[in-house]
């Protein structure tokens, strides 16, 4: 008998406040801390949290890509993702409420696959379908851009 995965599934994260600007993050059995740049107030011991948000793009675009190559029999010898992006920083300067803090968001995806152009294009199509970052984040009205360079070996 085969058991049918959870579709939708409950999770959390702990923070608690350590500082003005530090907060020490629990989720399952990890620990991490967040904090502000020494120029905002902080201890620059992590990432601030609109860095998180644009990190976990990051990283929710390299886990997504290698699940939907995996899914297609299309190798995936060596990736990086580098996001480079605008924060309205009126909100979090609590100067006035902002519609879209990040405008826009441009990722550049590097590759290196023996994947034909064409085999490769399913990686590059599914890719914002199902990155939930992706979708939350674009839903939020940011604009993202995506440039593939892709290299053989």
């Amino acid at each position: 008998m085969q058991l049918k995965p959870k579709t939708i599934v409950r999770a959390s994260v702990k923070g608690t406040a350590e500082t003005h600007s530090r907060t020490l993050l629990e989720v399952r059995d990890l620990v991490d801390v967040s904090d502000e740049p020494v120029e905002r107030g902080g201890a620059n011991e992590g990432f601030a949290p609109t860095e998180m948000l644009i990190a976990a793009l990051v990283s929710c675009s390299n886990v997504i890509s290698h699940k939907i190559a995996a899914k297609h029999g299309i190798d995936i010898a060596a990736m990086t993702v580098e996001a480079d992006y605008s924060l309205d920083r009126r909100g979090v300067t609590l100067q006035e409420e902002v519609e879209i803090p990040f405008p826009d968001i441009r990722l550049t995806i590097r590759v290196t696959t023996s994947a034909s152009e064409r085999e490769f294009e399913i990686v590059q199509r599914d890719l914002p379908k199902y990155c939930a970052v992706s979708k939350v984040i674009s839903e939020s009205g940011t604009d993202i851009k995506t440039e593939w360079i892709i290299s053989r070996p």
